[in-house]
């Protein structure tokens, strides 16, 4: 029988697992949809914004490689910190006139991208928990 700490540690582990398999599910279709179609047009906003069209292929990282290593619960801390960046990015070259409105359903208009960088950030502090290949106390995890 386990001891109410036990519990404790094995509901946190388990809310852990759940928390990331979510943000990397969610974000995963994102990088695959990146994947079959391509950056051309990251790169179109990214040279609109004067920067070098090159860094359109950091999305591969912040939406495919960044959401798997999470999902298996490897380096969580570092790729949860690269979701995190990777939606500032996202809302500095796409979204930034939206910031402050609200979305025709009465939501804000940014919810799926700040609900994706809240998620990232948790799990920076958070770490992957003992369901994880990085196991409980892995460096990164």
């Amino acid at each position: 029988m386990e001891t109410p700490n036990q519990t404790r540690a094995t509901t946190e582990d388990q809310g852990k697992f759940l928390l990331r398999a979510l943000l990397a599910f969610m974000l995963l279709f994102h990088g695959v949809s990146k994947l079959l179609g391509g950056v051309d047009s990251i790169e179109g906003m990214l040279a609109k914004a004067g920067l070098p069209a090159f860094l359109a292929y950091g999305v591969y990282v912040g939406e495919v490689v960044a959401p798997f290593l999470i999902l298996v619960g490897l380096y969580t801390r570092l790729a949860a910190a690269i979701v995190a960046i990777n939606m500032i990015v996202a809302v500095m070259l796409v979204h930034t006139s939206e910031f402050f409105t609200l979305s025709k359903s009465g939501g804000w208009a940014l919810e799926l991208q700040g609900m994706f960088f809240g998620t990232a950030i948790v799990l920076v502090f958070l770490g992957a928990g003992r369901y994880s290949i990085g196991g409980l106390h892995g460096r990164f995890n």
